[in-house]
This record gives C-alpha cells, sequence and structure tokens, in this order.
C-alpha cells in the first residue's frame, strides 16, 4: 500500500476501534464549507432571480426600446410621432428586434359620487402584444382592442379597483382638462395587478381608437413606439441601429424623433438592481473567506494532534513537501466533503423556494409578492471550483507548520 494513502487513512481514523479523530476539527471544516456554498448558491439564486422578474416586469409594461417624440421622453402628456406601418417595418428590419407595437397616452382623472383618482389612459392596437396583460389579469377579460374602432372598455389595476370600489362590469367616468373639461364614460371589462406601483397606481388601458380621438390626433399619430429584443445583452446595440434610423429625424409635422432603452427610461429602478451585484460580491467574499478560515483551523488541528506521526515519518526519511501533501490531500477531501453537504442544503432550498413560496415578499416595496428564485447552473460550477481553488490555496500556507516540526521532539509528543 502506498505509504501516503496509509498516512491519509490514519489522520482520519483511529488505528484502534476505527473510529473518527479530530471530529470537533473535523465537522467544523465540513460544516464551515457545507454553510458557506449553500449560503452563496441561495444568494446567487435569489439575486438572479430577482433582477430578472423586476426587469421583466418593466420591460412586460413597457417594452426594451422606447421611441417618443424627443419633446416630451419624460411625459405622459406626449407630442405626437407619426407611427405608421412604414415606420414599423424600418424597425422590425433591426436584426434582433423580435415585435413592434403603438401605444398613446392621455392623463385624466376618474370620479365617483364619493372618491376620485388620477390616471394615465393608454391606448394600444391590435399588434399589442397581450402576454403580459393576460398573464397578471385577475378578473374579467381582455377586450379586442384596435385603432379603427372604440371599444368603450377598459382594464383597470387591483389598486384603482380597490381604491374606488370598482369590478368588472361597472361604468366609470374619465375627465380630461384642457381648455374645457372633457368627459368619457368607459366600462371595467378586466382587472389586472402587476405589483409594481408606479404602473398600477396611474395606467388604464383601452384601445388606441379611443386616446387618439381624445387627443385630437391624425390616425397615423401615436405617443410611441414600444420594441422588443430577443436577447437583452443586444439592447444598446439595437438602440444605436434605432438611432442611426431616427434620432434627430422629424416627421411630417416636424416632431423629432427619439430612442431610448428601458435602463434610460427607468434609470432609479436599474441603478437600483445594479446595486445588487454589489452586495452579492461582498456576501460571496465573506462566506469563501468564513470556509477558508474554518479550513485553517480544522487543519492546524489535525497537525498538531498528529504532531508525532509527523515526527515518526521524518525519522523514516520522508521530506517535508511528501508529509504537506498528504495533509492539503486530506484537507481536499474535507473541502469536497462539505461541498456536497452544502450543494445539497444549496439546492434544497432553492427547490423548496422554487416550487412553493414559503418565503414572501411585501409587492408595494420589491415589485413581486415572494422570494424569486432562478437556476443557473454555469454559476453553480463557477462557485464550486472557486471554492475548491480559494480553500485550498489558503491552506498552503498553514501547512508550512510541518516543516518546524522536529522529529526528535515530536516522537515524545502527546
Amino acid at each position: 500500500m502506498n505509504w501516503k494513502l496509509f498516512v491519509a487513512r490514519r489522520i482520519y481514523k483511529n488505528n484502534k476501534d476505527g473510529k473518527e479523530v479530530s471530529k470537533p476539527a473535523i465537522h467544523i471544516a465540513v460544516a464551515g464549507i457545507a454553510i458557506g456554498l449553500a449560503v452563496m448558491i441561495v444568494v446567487v439564486a435569489v439575486v438572479i432571480g430577482f433582477k430578472h422578474q423586476v426587469r421583466d416586469k418593466v420591460v412586460g409594461l413597457g417594452a426594451d426600446i422606447l421611441v417618443t417624440s424627443l419633446d416630451d421622453a419624460q411625459s405622459y402628456q406626449a407630442t405626437p410621432i407619426v407611427g405608421n406601418d412604414s415606420l414599423m417595418q424600418v424597425l422590425q428590419s433591426v436584426p434582433e428586434v423580435s415585435h413592434v407595437q403603438r401605444y398613446s397616452t392621455k392623463p385624466g382623472m376618474i370620479m365617483t359620487s364619493d372618491n376620485f383618482q388620477g390616471m394615465v389612459l393608454k391606448g394600444i392596437g391590435q399588434e399589442y402584444d397581450l402576454t403580459f396583460l393576460k398573464k397578471h389579469l385577475q378578473e374579467g377579460e381582455i377586450p379586442l382592442f384596435a385603432d379603427s374602432a372604440s371599444s368603450g372598455k377598459v382594464l383597470v389595476s387591483r389598486t384603482i379597483a380597490n381604491k374606488l370600489s370598482l369590478k368588472v362590469g361597472d361604468k366609470l367616468y374619465t375627465y380630461y382638462l384642457e381648455s374645457k373639461i372633457r368627459a368619457r364614460r368607459l366600462t371595467v371589462a378586466g382587472i389586472y395587478q402587476t405589483n409594481f406601483s408606479a404602473y398600477d397606481d396611474l395606467f388604464l388601458v383601452t384601445d388606441l381608437y379611443t386616446v387618439n380621438r381624445l387627443n385630437n390626433w391624425k390616425s397615423e399619430q401615436v405617443s410611441g413606439l414600444e420594441a422588443a429584443v430577443s436577447d437583452y445583452s443586444k439592447l444598446d446595440w439595437v438602440n444605436d441601429r434605432f438611432r442611426e434610423h431616427l434620432d434627430t429625424k422629424e416627421d411630417r409635422y416636424g416632431n423629432i424623433y427619439y430612442s431610448r432603452t428601458v435602463e434610460e427610461a427607468y434609470p432609479q429602478i436599474f441603478a437600483w438592481l445594479d446595486l445588487l451585484d454589489i452586495n452579492v460580491w461582498v456576501i460571496l467574499i465573506l462566506m469563501i473567506g468564513i470556509a477558508g478560515f474554518t479550513m485553517i483551523s480544522g487543519l492546524l488541528i489535525i497537525i498538531l494532534e498528529r504532531t508525532n506521526m509527523i515526527g515518526v515519518l521524518k525519522a523514516l526519511g520522508a521530506d517535508n513537501t511528501a508529509i504537506r501533501k498528504v495533509f492539503l490531500s486530506f484537507s481536499v477531501f474535507l473541502i469536497t466533503k462539505g461541498m456536497i453537504w452544502g450543494n445539497a442544503i444549496g439546492l434544497s432550498i432553492c427547490v423548496i423556494q422554487y416550487f412553493f413560496h414559503p418565503v414572501k415578499l411585501d409587492p408595494a416595496t420589491y415589485y413581486v409578492d415572494f422570494v424569486p428564485v432562478e437556476f443557473n447552473w454555469g454559476i453553480y460550477l463557477l462557485l464550486n471550483i472557486c471554492t475548491l481553488i480559494v480553500s485550498v490555496l489558503m491552506l498552503v500556507g498553514p501547512s508550512y507548520l510541518i516543516s518546524r516540526i522536529h522529529p526528535a521532539k515530536s516522537i515524545r509528543f502527546e
């Protein structure tokens, strides 16, 4: 039998009754690795899931790229632009663009017999992608919206419905302040809830024809166009292509086109999401540091407990390098054991949260009603590799303690 393998077994097993030695040191080392890796897996899964959920919600409420008038890029009372079929075809022809749709907005007010609410009426056409609205529809149905006829129906948010005591089928009166007050009666066709307060507190959704009539616009004019990209990582590249086609160009009414990404439209939200990356790095560094230091403590205890064995090996001719390799190999075995437990614990927590959602959140604050989890096996593999490499490298220095052990003294060491 190879003497290194024999020594490794003697480190792990007692030669008298086969029981493990250094149980506290070994268990603490394994637990440190397991807990550290489990925390890292859960944190990464939650942050990735949270960022994607919030980003998808913001994009679902609008689009990846918005094309509006330059004068009113930050206003709901937008100066119209020409959004005809030819412009939509130009945008659709840009690589990575998967869909283009029109919309118009009109700010106003809802009034009931005992309450009132400011709002923005958003009109959409027949080409509008209703996937997001269908996903968040709680009651009623989504009418067939068009740009050539008024449906007389509207979708309201759960927030507005609760505040004004509205339900499906109710009539509501909306008012629009201009040189004179204009009124429009609409029927509640459905109630949605996105948990995104910036949208739920304001927007009512109806057909494009109704909003354009309220704005006194031509049939070809709209507040803007929304474009979806097939690959979010190419968002800036696609926006640059849009700007090559549109920016500083005027439509037939003299209004200048302006293109911006969803990150430019909602900078405060995406800046907040970027801060989460800093928190993740802090947690990863702390967890790897804790795992490494528990392994250092365990290795030092094992070396001290096996001082007598080290002295005997040196007396028999083994050099410091060979003995260090034995103890480092044994440490790698403990690290691997801890990593197996860490993966099992971390992934189990993620699976439970993914399917059963036991940990809830306040949607008014976090935009989602439970902690989202997203699995990314490539990142998990990288976490395991980095944990193994960093932990082993942290043990190289403490392993040199073996070179300071003298055979004559250590053989008598108990």
